[in-house]
């Protein structure tokens, strides 16, 4: 069966039958493949003038013209997408992280503090928190504490690639032109 010219095509060998090329971008000259030009003109690539580009789909996944519902427009001839991407804090969803902290009371006969004997404090040296020995009914009441939970990581890329097969993809230079109606 002859093919369409333009029409694509998956190849599991390694090179591209007479009347075919490979879809890796090349120039081709208008003068010489005229027929071709006129289906895809310059949206691969080109000046339109003396050349035009094949489709480049070396690494590539292709994908169809148009959108379905909830999806992006996608042109004919458009690329995107990445190998790999690095996340930053501000593409994170929001969340939370649960932080515990642990208080004890110690009761004694002695108080670090001498100079106010009836005040309550947290040592710096070992978050303790003392009371004066002598006061009756210490009552810790609220306790409140900051903590901040730093970031973490190394800030390296991670593979977003889909998983693969490496086929070829040839397109056809000759054939039957494509009727639009």
């Amino acid at each position: 069966m002859e093919p369409f010219i333009g029409q694509i095509m998956e190849v599991g060998f390694n090179f591209a039958p007479r009347g075919w090329a490979f879809c890796n971008g090349q120039l081709l000259p208008v003068s010489q493949y005229s027929a071709l030009f006129s289906l895809l003109g310059t949206t691969y690539g080109g000046d339109g003038r003396t050349t035009f580009a094949l489709p480049d789909l070396r690494g590539r996944c292709a994908i169809g013209m148009g959108h379905g519902p909830g999806l992006t427009d996608r042109r004919e001839g458009a690329n995107g997408g990445v190998e790999s991407e690095i996340i930053s804090s501000s593409q994170m969803p929001s969340h939370s992280h649960v932080v515990t902290v642990d208080a004890k009371v110690q009761v004694g006969t002695s108080n670090p503090n001498t100079d106010e004997p009836n005040k309550a404090f947290l040592t710096t040296s070992s978050n303790d928190f003392y009371a004066s020995a002598g006061a009756a009914g210490n009552n810790l009441g609220g306790v409140s504490a900051t903590a901040t939970a730093g970031n973490t990581g190394a800030n390296q890329p991670i593979n977003v690639m889909q998983p693969f097969l490496v086929v070829n993809y040839i397109i056809a230079l000759e054939g039957i032109y494509p009727s639009r109606s």
